[in-house]
């Protein structure tokens, strides 16, 4: 049976002809050229107002080149912004397989494969380009050679090469060799989207808010250079007499201006230099730097959400920790959207290149589950699964972060009861003492762990059999290991009244079910176990354990054998 053609993620029909080629190689003659604009150099408001329109109005170009200039002008934009997409890119991946079968376990391996490649870090950096501008776009270089499509490398595309189409602002164009423009291939690029405001992708990046702040800061800082230029200089005063010639007043006033850098006068009074030390109160450069430092604190929570971690200052509002769980959230956040663009863009074409479309498709995961409570998590299935719970082993190992073993693999498991080792009582040897038969009267009973008596797993000394009571207890227990007890008449009674077991418990557990399936988290299913047990149908149950005492008791008055029903 042929295999269905390849869509993306979008619904469109792949090209494979295309897929080993470079699509978005530069050019020397063309529009696709390393060489870009400073359109932040000499910067307005007026023509930051300008830019920012312009982008909106789908020429992104003089904005993009802008926000790329952001992060090399402003050194503590780029700070954030690095600390930011570090703490995404250096998260844990893990792959969850679409399924339990086979299949789904040898295509999830193969994802994994590829995620563990050390390039993949730097490719995530790349991706997450889309902090500040608003989108990324990487181009898929499809590796074949060992008879697998494989992603060899996710090549970050200049956001300067792509535009939007006119009609929605949304949909991604290529810039063509010859300047027309073309949506991105199926398959062959990956266009991830940060949405830090709902909208237009160009609108969704950083670099915009944080672009007003640069501007101010950038202009207090030209002021704060010519102020420490002259600041702490002594001003020079020449001074000339009444209807001096003209002459003269240029030669005084050329004087005094070589003698240092600005800030001279002249005065009509005898033609003499005075330097008088300024002095200043500080006033003056701190109103400089109190601009420098709003700048900063604001792009701070613009980027990362807070100022205590990349701002010092004391007595701000907040705790440390609480802002730390402020920036915990929006790395999450970025996590989560930059997983679902691997999935969708990756992933997928991966898996149907090499194994055909498939019902449910292997997920990648950016960043460690939520951490789960294990203790409260072990004390809740020890309390439901023996009574008929069914709990997923997959599941469970996954909260608790543990994986599952390869066969062969050496596992943990239950520790095994202790092996008897009779050393006094009944059947005892002395010590020296030749073994006895199996078969001698006097002889220890069978070891717990021989075949011959049907039990197994006790292999190691009892502890404490050293002691008086502990080689008393070891003697009872070989004596019952060695003993076959036969069904007495109270267990014959309790076998016929709890013949119909299986629909009591279930009147029992239903409710526990029906709460454990609704409930999003252990906390809240711990909270709402209490309202379930309170619903429990226990009637059937309670009233065939009173049949059975009542039946018991009158046997007992009677004298009178439990005999099975017969059936």
């Amino acid at each position: 049976m042929a295999r269905p053609p390849l869509v993306d993620h979008l619904g469109r029909p792949l090209d494979a002809s295309i897929l080993k080629q470079d699509l978005a190689a530069p050019t020397l003659g063309g529009v696709r050229s390393v060489v870009t604009g400073h359109p932040a150099d000499g910067l307005t408001p007026a023509r930051l107002a300008q830019i920012l329109r312009g982008a909106e109005n789908n020429d992104p170009l003089a904005y993009l080149e802008m926000a790329e200039q952001l992060e090399e002008k402003y050194p503590h934009y780029m700070g954030v912004l690095t600390q930011r997409k570090n703490a995404v890119a250096g998260l844990e991946i893990t792959v969850e397989p679409g399924g339990d079968d086979a299949e789904s376990l040898a295509i999830s391996k193969f994802v994994e494969d590829w995620v563990k490649r050390d390039e993949l870090q730097d490719e995530l950096l790349d991706l997450l380009d889309a902090v500040g501008k608003g989108f990324s776009v990487t181009q898929i270089i499809w590796e074949t050679s060992a008879l697998q499509w494989v992603p060899d490398k996710l090549d970050l595309v200049p956001a300067t090469w792509i535009t939007f189409d006119h009609a929605d602002g949304k949909t991604p164009l290529l810039l063509r060799d010859d300047g027309t423009r073309t949506p991105l291939d199926p398959f062959k690029f990956v266009f991830h989207q940060h949405k830090a405001k709902s909208g237009l992708p160009i609108r969704g990046g950083l670099a915009r808010p944080v672009a007003w702040a640069w501007l101010f800061q950038s202009m207090s800082w030209k002021d704060w250079l010519a102020f420490a230029e002259v600041y702490g200089l002594p001003l020079r005063v020449g001074r000339y007499e009444n209807g001096e010639s003209p002459e003269n007043i240029s030669l005084l006033m050329r004087a005094v201006a070589g003698v240092s850098s600005d800030a001279a006068a002249v005065f009509p009074k005898s033609m003499d230099i005075e330097f008088i030390s300024g002095q200043s109160s500080g006033a003056g450069d701190g109103i400089f730097q109190r601009l420098c430092e709003y700048s900063d604190k604001a792009t701070s929570k613009v980027v990362v959400g807070q100022t205590a971690t990349t701002d010092a200052e004391t007595g701000g509002l907040g705790s440390g920790k609480e802002h730390g769980e402020v920036r915990a959230d929006l790395r999450d956040s970025d996590a989560r959207r930059l997983a679902a663009t691997i999935n969708r863009q990756v992933v997928r074409p991966m898996v149907d290149l090499n194994f055909g479309p498939q019902a449910k498709y292997p997920r990648v995961r950016v960043g460690v589950a939520e951490s789960v409570d294990v203790k409260a998590l072990a004390e809740a299935l020890s309390s439901v699964v023996p009574l008929g719970l069914k709990v997923s082993a997959r599941e469970v190992r996954g909260k608790m972060g543990l994986s599952e073993p390869a066969a062969g693999e050496e596992v943990l498991g239950p520790t095994a009861p202790p092996r008897i080792d009779v050393t006094e009582g009944p059947g005892a040897k002395p010590p020296g003492s030749p073994p006895k038969a199996a078969n001698d009267p006097g002889a220890a009973p069978t070891a717990p762990d021989d075949p011959a008596n049907g039990l197994s797993g006790l292999s190691k000394p009892l502890a404490g059999q050293g002691k008086p009571e502990g080689r008393a207890a070891a003697a009872i227990l070989a004596a019952l290991a060695g003993m076959t007890t036969p069904e007495d008449a109270i267990d014959r009674l309790s076998t016929e009244a709890l013949g119909g077991w299986e629909p009591m418990m279930t009147a029992l557990l239903d409710p526990v079910q029906a709460v454990l399936a609704d409930c999003s988290s252990l906390e809240e299913f711990r909270d709402r176990l209490s309202g379930a047990i309170r619903t429990m149908q226990t009637d059937a149950l309670a009233d065939a354990l009173a049949r059975a005492g009542f039946n018991a008791r009158l046997a007992g008055i009677a004298g009178v054998a439990i005999q099975p029903q017969e059936t």
